[in-house]
C-alpha cells in the first residue's frame, strides 16, 4: 500500500487521485441566469445528495486561479439554479456546455437544448433532460486554499420543484433503466449503467 501526503501534491495531482478513485460520479448539468439575462449551462461531477428532509443537493464549483465560475457567481447573486441529470440521450450536448465562453455568451448556443419556463425559480430549465430539480440556494461556502484565496465554491441547493419525464415515473419511483444515467470516471471516460444487483440490508 502506497501512502501519500496530499499536501505534497499539486492541485492537479490531487485531482487525478480523487477523480480516478471516487467513481462513478453522477453528472449535474446546471443552468443559472446572469443579471443581464444570459443563461449559463455547465456540467459538474462534484455533485450529490445532501439531504432528503429537506431535499437538498450539493455541487462543488472549482475556481480558476481564484476566480469564480459563471455558475457559482450567478447562483450566488440570484439565489437559484437548476440541476439536470445527465443521461445517454443528452450527454453529447452536455459535453458541449463544458466549453469555456465569456460570461456574456451562453453555452446553449453550442447545443440543441430547448429552454422551458420553471415553476418556482426564474432561471429556465432544459426540456430534453428527463429529470431536473429547481433549486433555491440554501448556502454557498467558499472552500480550500485560505480564507483570502478559496479554491472552490460549495453550493447547497434546496429542491423546490421536481420535473420528471412521465415515461420514467412509476408510482412515486424513477425507472433507472429508463433514465439511462451517465456517470463520469477519470479523464475523458464516462460510463453507463452496467450490471445491476441487489443486497439486502442487515
Amino acid at each position: 500500500m502506497i501512502s501519500i501526503n496530499p499536501e505534497s501534491l499539486s492541485e492537479r495531482e490531487n485531482y487525478k487521485f480523487l477523480t480516478g478513485s471516487i467513481i462513478p460520479r453522477p453528472i449535474a448539468l446546471i443552468t443559472t441566469q446572469s443579471e443581464t439575462g444570459i443563461i449559463n449551462a455547465a456540467p459538474f461531477s462534484f455533485f450529490n445528495i445532501v439531504s432528503s428532509n429537506p431535499p437538498m443537493l450539493s455541487v462543488s464549483v472549482q475556481r480558476k486561479k481564484g476566480v469564480q465560475k459563471d455558475t457559482a457567481r450567478n447562483a450566488i447573486k440570484s439565489g437559484e439554479f437548476i440541476v439536470h441529470i445527465t443521461d445517454e440521450d443528452i450527454v453529447e450536448d452536455v459535453n458541449q456546455t463544458a466549453a469555456e465562453l465569456r460570461p456574456e455568451e451562453s453555452e446553449l448556443t453550442l447545443t440543441k437544448f430547448t429552454t422551458v419556463a420553471s415553476d418556482k425559480v426564474a432561471v429556465p430549465g432544459l426540456k430534453e433532460a428527463k429529470v431536473r430539480f429547481e433549486c433555491k440556494l440554501e448556502r454557498a461556502i467558499p472552500l480550500a486554499g485560505s480564507v483570502d484565496d478559496p479554491g472552490c465554491d460549495l453550493l447547497i441547493g434546496r429542491v423546490v420543484c421536481y420535473h420528471i419525464d412521465q415515461g420514467i415515473y412509476h408510482e412515486g419511483r424513477i425507472d433507472q433503466n429508463g433514465l439511462k444515467p451517465v456517470a463520469r470516471l477519470a479523464g475523458q471516460t464516462y460510463t453507463k449503467l452496467g450490471e445491476l444487483f441487489e443486497l439486502q440490508r442487515p
